[in-house]
């Protein structure tokens, strides 16, 4: 049994069974010589039949476990066998076991690619070779998937998934987040689009009409990711960058009251009027100690950002409990458990979404904020998924933060047609970030900030008027498609936004940083 963090002992009961379960205590020697002995174990000589081990464990030991037969096969999170290259698959497929059972909450994070690794891995050969899937039906369903595609490339699309489906449905059991409403109270998501603040639109509108980007978008530029990088930590705090550095010539758009970060001490209050999403979240965060007994986990890509939250807890009086890449497995239950303790002080848990946090249970908490979007749609499913689990007893209310009209809109965008592509799939390439076209490169740049939602706007959305207000209620709403959500634009007190169930978007009625809410309610 392979287990992304060797957590697997919980799932057997300690009574039932009698696991091996490689926990990092025992010296390599000793792990050596205990993993021989359990591979060549037999009939009554097995006391421990079953073998509890991470991925990368497994990857270092594998010379001792790929000559004996084994039974069974069972990979948790099972999505990071998507890379047939990768040594963890290489070193798995090595094995001699013929039942293999993969266990994945997002089998299709980016392409078809990926899916057909892990079909590859589950069935060797049943699909044929890499090369013999892509002709045969990866490029036939994209092409009947693009926009452009002619009615014959949508028919033939079509049939080649039906044909796939037929093939593949034989041996997947596919269960959605649908079997948990009955246990579940109800979930409200949302994704908030932040207008920037001004300082934000004057810094953005500096750097993308930049020499630089300019270049970049001739052609002649080298550096797209860190131009990217740039834009995306800008739609958080302007505090997250150098700027003198970063973006030079932006000292006309320094408000009267900037200091540079590294100019203000280090228990200075964080200026969160500097942004758009942070003066959201300070609200949130103010009217959730005043008028709740919630709690709520905070969620971003970036430590850095972390520490502005940090900060912010600290500068507002907030407890709060963090946990990214620098604390050890060992101590992240305690953390998870002292924050679940509905006694706790602590209101605020501080989680980074690259620490291995997919895992975790924080039902301590019915809020939840994922501050910035991913490129990949999973790693943020996987922490949108935090709250809303097994032992929530509240209801739940999570929240998605989109700066409009920014890059982080054609990140979700882009979030949304591989969803979309995953439950064509499913249901019935590499990291995105290298391989940009010209002309994407040029869509990723565009800024509009006079819109209220650019994801809208691509909606041509028949439920809403032209102004953007939603006059036709969504009937059946979808989780991976936003276009069939509710859909919310603040038009000030005593518009739509105005009624909608959540007290901490209620508030935003009055201000100027949201300007525009989707709704998705569980049931």
């Amino acid at each position: 049994m392979v287990d992304k963090n060797a957590h697997g002992l919980k799932w057997l009961g300690k009574d039932a069974i009698t696991p091996f379960a490689v926990d990092g205590k025992a010296s390599k020697t000793e792990l050596t010589s205990q993993i021989k002995q359990w591979a060549i174990a037999s009939g009554r000589a097995v006391v421990r039949p079953v073998l509890i081990v991470s991925y990368e464990t497994l990857r270092m030991y594998v010379e001792a476990l790929k000559d004996s037969p084994i039974g069974l096969l069972l990979c948790d999170e099972g999505h990071r066998l998507k890379n047939k290259d990768s040594l963890t698959w290489t070193a798995l497929n090595s094995l001699n076991v013929q039942r293999r059972v993969i266990l994945s909450g997002t089998p299709i994070q980016n392409d078809l690619s990926e899916y057909f690794a892990l079909l590859n891995f589950a069935n060797p050969d049943l699909l044929g070779s890499q090369n013999e899937f892509r002709k045969r039906f990866e490029l036939p369903i994209l092409r009947g998937r693009d926009a452009a595609g002619s009615d014959e490339d949508k028919k033939k699309g079509d049939e080649c998934l039906a044909e796939l489906s037929t093939i593949v449905n034989k041996f997947i059991i596919r269960r959605t987040n649908d079997i948990l409403t009955k246990y579940l109270p109800v979930k409200y998501e949302h994704v908030v689009f932040c207008n920037l603040s001004q300082f934000q639109l004057d810094l953005y509108n500096h750097f993308i009409q930049s020499p630089e980007i300019r270049s970049l978008l001739r052609g002649k530029g080298s550096q797209p990711l860190k131009a990217i990088g740039l834009l995306k930590k800008l739609c958080n705090h302007p505090d997250l960058l150098n700027l003198s550095t970063d973006l030079p010539g932006c000292e006309f758009a320094f408000p009267e009251d900037y200091v540079p970060p590294e100019a203000r001490g280090r228990d200075r209050d964080i200026k969160s009027w500097y942004s758009g999403k942070m003066m959201v979240l300070d609200r949130m965060l103010a009217r959730i100690r005043q008028d709740t007994n919630d709690k709520i986990v905070l969620i971003s890509n970036y430590t850095q950002t972390l520490d502005l939250f940090e900060k912010l807890c600290r500068s507002r009086g907030y407890g709060s409990l963090r946990l990214d890449g620098t604390m050890n497995v060992n101590k992240r239950q305690k953390l998870v458990d002292k924050f679940n303790n509905p006694d706790g002080e602590e209101f605020v848990f501080l989680l980074s979404s690259k620490a291995g946090g997919c895992g975790l249970n924080l039902i301590g908490a019915n809020r939840l904020v994922l501050f910035d979007p991913d490129w990949n749609p999973a790693a943020d499913q996987q922490a949108l998924a935090r709250v809303w689990r097994d032992g929530q007893k509240k209801d739940c209310f999570v929240y998605r933060f989109i700066a409009t009209g920014s890059i982080e809109e054609k990140i979700f965008q882009r979030q949304s047609h591989k969803q979309s592509l995953s439950s064509c799939v499913v249901d019935s390439a590499e990291d995105v970030e290298r391989h940009f076209s010209l002309e994407s490169l040029r869509e990723l740049f565009q800024f509009k900030p006079e819109t209220r939602s650019d994801t809208h706007d691509t909606f041509k959305c028949k439920r809403c008027r032209p102004d953007g207000a939603q006059f036709i209620k969504a009937q059946a709403m979808l989780y991976g498609d936003t276009s069939t959500w509710n859909h919310f634009v603040n038009d000030g007190e005593k518009g739509a936004l105005s009624k909608i169930q959540d007290l901490l978007i209620r508030q935003e009625t009055g201000e100027r940083d949201v300007s525009a809410v989707f709704q998705y309610i569980s049931h």
